[in-house]
């Protein structure tokens, strides 16, 4: 169940939709997704190596090693990432509909759909994190069926001797790659929701890093195949122009029926990413309010400890940016979230690496370790100045929010349960 969610949260809307914007750079996207791929799974090595520390969530983990405050702004740039990405993925969910037809193809159906997928997932996941792991698996076995038939039809042409579609013919240059890095790399982010869940993962110290490693080793081989694949399927031109590119790939081969049948798992994959990305949020935002950052009423939980008020402030601020991003004067809102939250969750890789090294003093880890540090440079200088300095702001408008919460505390007397007066 916990693979299933380190699955479930890379394989998402991202990958299906990323050969139209990586199409264009052509040859730099098969040395992108190598270089994404070893540096994913560098990082994953290196928060594998911190989960060995507990299964009280990452928050906690990192604070073992640097201190209350750099575990904050782990934590906080990895909340706003999350919350960030899953308006993206529903409105990925609701966009691989309209390939269907009608009711989904309209225009003004695709953010009421977004929002109740975002209300239908927080209901499943006030269930507990049981019901909302049982729905990875299921979402995880259907989501791959796309991605396994491109890679098959990309093994059939090759055996027929039909020649391959050519790649665009862009110069292969250090500004291209590290443009494809930052769009590769942030298809393959979403693992680390794993790390959230607070004391809920049985024996987490073997079984987090066993799940983190293999379900990311797994998407990563499955990534590089098919984002081949989808390139050398179609011609350029019919990629960027079109709606749902792995739906038109097997629709070539299969016809319309098998290519329907594609764009409903695609939208199921979309589905089964923002239940795990409304899971691993909810939790951030329990472990915050645990520790005093944040309101105190994010603590209650129902049954087996599911934290259903952070849930719901969780799906509402998500709600609130997909109707930011229905209107029209907020197009490019879409785009931009993306690369902001790709830059989000950069501080709990770079950290988490770091503890990681700390925490690990073999000379092969370390070299992993030193690989994911280096990666992580690079994913910042692709993902561009602006998402950074962004990102930069909203750490600080975090701290500030502590600040605050903790004078708020400090005059209340007392600190919200589950927090020691040291970590305050």
């Amino acid at each position: 169940m916990t693979s299933a969610v380190v699955v479930g949260g890379i394989i998402g809307a991202g990958i299906f939709m990323l050969p139209i914007t990586i199409a264009p750079l052509g040859s730099n996207v098969l040395v992108a997704w190598a270089i994404s791929g070893i540096g994913i799974f560098c990082i994953a090595f290196a928060l594998a190596q911190v989960s060995r520390l507990g299964g009280d969530g990452i928050q906690a983990n990192i604070e073992r090693e640097f201190g209350p405050t750099v575990a904050f702004v782990v934590a906080w740039s990895f909340w706003f990432s999350n919350w960030v990405a899953a308006a993206s993925v529903a409105i990925g969910a609701s966009a691989a509909l309209s390939f269907l037809g009608p009711p989904f193809s309209t225009g003004n159906s695709v953010v009421p759909l977004a929002i109740a997928f975002v209300i239908g997932l927080t209901v499943v996941n006030a269930m507990g994190v049981r019901a909302a792991g049982g729905l990875s698996i299921l979402t995880v076995a259907i989501k791959i069926l796309p991605l396994l038939a491109v890679i098959w039809l990309f093994g059939e042409r090759g055996l027929s001797g039909t020649p391959y579609e050519k790649l665009a013919p862009v110069p292969i240059t250090v500004a291209n790659i590290a443009t494809a890095t930052a769009l590769t790399f942030y298809s393959l982010t979403g693992f680390e929701n794993a790390t959230t869940p607070v004391g809920k993962i049985r024996n987490a110290e073997r079984t987090l890093p066993r799940a983190i490693l293999g379900g990311t080793l797994f998407v990563v081989l499955l990534y590089l195949l098919a984002g081949t694949s989808i390139q050398m399927l179609l011609p350029v031109d019919k990629v960027v122009s079109s709606p749902a590119p792995f739906a038109d790939a097997i629709a070539s081969s299969w016809g319309m029926v098998a290519a329907s049948l594609a764009a409903l798992a695609i939208a199921i994959s979309a589905f089964g990413c923002l239940n795990g990305l409304i899971l691993g949020t909810g939790e951030l935002t329990y472990a915050l309010a645990l520790r005093g950052d944040l309101p105190s009423v994010m603590t209650k939980t129902r049954g087996a400890n599911t934290p259903v008020v952070a849930q719901v402030v969780v799906a509402g601020l998500v709600i609130l940016l997909l109707l930011a991003n229905s209107s029209r004067a907020t197009a490019n809102l879409y785009t931009f979230i993306i690369l902001l939250s790709a830059a989000g969750i950069l501080p709990l890789y770079g950290v988490g690496a770091f503890a990681a090294w700390k925490s690990n003093p073999a000379l092969g880890s370390r070299f992993t370790i030193m690989i994911a540090l280096l990666f992580v440079a690079f994913a910042a200088y692709g993902i561009g100045l602006e998402a950074d300095l962004w990102c930069l702001v909203l750490v600080a408008a975090g701290l500030a929010i502590r600040t605050a919460m903790r004078w708020l505390n400090s005059r209340g007397g007392a600190l919200p349960a589950g927090t020691s007066a040291e970590s305050a």
